[in-house]
């Protein structure tokens, strides 16, 4: 089988981004701009439908905007030909339930596409072209009933038409790297808190809000009971999980492409202690419970809490407890301090 383009350690990277624009996107892109990725400097090559401004002390990534879902942007990526590709682009969870079309046409279809252009490139350059390729998957792919923690060899029965959609795209990950097109990896995220900036269609959405929005002196609608529980990282360790993907020797996974990452489990509540711990009682006082039954509905079947042997026998790492994904909040995004 032919060697991995991102294994052989020489030259200059050549990384693509799909979903490079978002948050999660726009944190790793600046992270490898500033670092590199796996001791090499690298380009930078971010597909999305917009970009924010790019900071002026970094190296320009080229920018190409477009749907994912195109025939187009497929065959981009293919004559590209990048080394190490992280396809972060998805409809997220609310949205995809919500747009059952467009959850189905971005999150499977255009993924489908596009590993059948990394085959036709492969195929084309007689095998010697096999990119490592990160897949962002989710927790979402597991649904109820639930062990009291998940462990690797818990099924995937999603319960959502997201965790459906990731579940299949995990499996082509998997089976276009048992054929030796691609060298792919699924990380499956944690929901990823504290979340900069402006509220996505995530369904996931508030367990930021009610941090993020007390911590600017805003109010935060809290729409599920204070006993949900859930697993959380960083987006500091989001960075953390993707780039050690695609730097690792992925011949220990074996046939087995996909991985639970490691997180903080912790209720609604145990979040709002963290918060008070951190910020006082006013930051507190600025959260407004407001039941949403569509939100409970969809937040009821997903997992609390994993025991992720795997990716930590591998170096994966995660935050220790809830209060320090707050301390990385406020030193990453506000500065260091909170505003008065």
């Amino acid at each position: 089988m032919a060697a991995s383009v991102a294994e052989t350690g020489t030259g200059m990277k050549k990384v693509a981004i799909l979903g490079g624009g978002g948050m999660i996107g726009q944190k790793l892109a600046r992270h490898i701009a500033a670092n590199g990725l796996g001791g090499q400097e690298a380009t930078l090559h971010l597909h999305d439908i917009g970009f924010p401004p790019w900071p002026t002390d970094l190296p320009a990534p080229e920018e190409r905007t477009g749907d994912i879902a195109a025939p187009a942007e497929a065959e981009w990526l293919a004559a590209l030909a990048p080394d190490v590709i992280f396809h972060l682009a998805a409809v997220v969870s609310g949205e995809a339930e919500q747009d059952f079309e467009k959850g189905w046409r971005v999150n499977v279809d255009a993924l489908r596409r596009i590993l059948e252009a990394l085959r036709a490139a492969h195929e084309a350059s007689g095998g010697r072209y096999r990119p490592r390729f990160v897949f962002a998957s989710s927790i979402a792919v597991f649904g109820p009933p639930f062990p009291e923690k998940i462990g690797d060899d818990f099924l995937c029965a999603p319960q959502t038409s997201y965790g459906a959609q990731k579940a299949i795209g995990e499996l082509m990950v998997s089976d276009f790297s048992r054929k030796g097109f691609i060298d792919g990896i699924a990380i499956r995220l944690p929901t990823i808190c504290v979340r900069p900036g402006k509220p996505n269609k995530a369904a996931s959405g508030f367990f930021s809000s009610i941090i993020r929005e007390p911590l600017a002196g805003q109010e935060a609608v809290l729409p599920v009971p204070d006993t949900v529980r859930h697993w959380h990282a960083s987006p500091r360790a989001a960075v953390g999980f993707l780039t050690h993907a695609a730097t690792i020797d992925l011949a220990a996974l074996g046939s087995r492409r996909a991985l639970n990452m490691p997180g903080v489990s912790c209720t609604v509540v145990e979040q709002i202690e963290a918060l008070r711990r951190v910020a006082g009682e006013a930051a507190v006082a600025r959260i407004r419970r407001e039941p949403d039954p569509a939100i409970m509905a969809i937040v009821e079947g997903w997992p609390r809490d994993f025991a992720p042997e795997r990716a930590l026998a591998l170096g994966f790492r995660a935050e220790r407890d809830f209060e320090e994904i707050i301390r990385i909040h406020i030193e990453d995004e506000l500065g260091g301090a909170i505003p008065g």
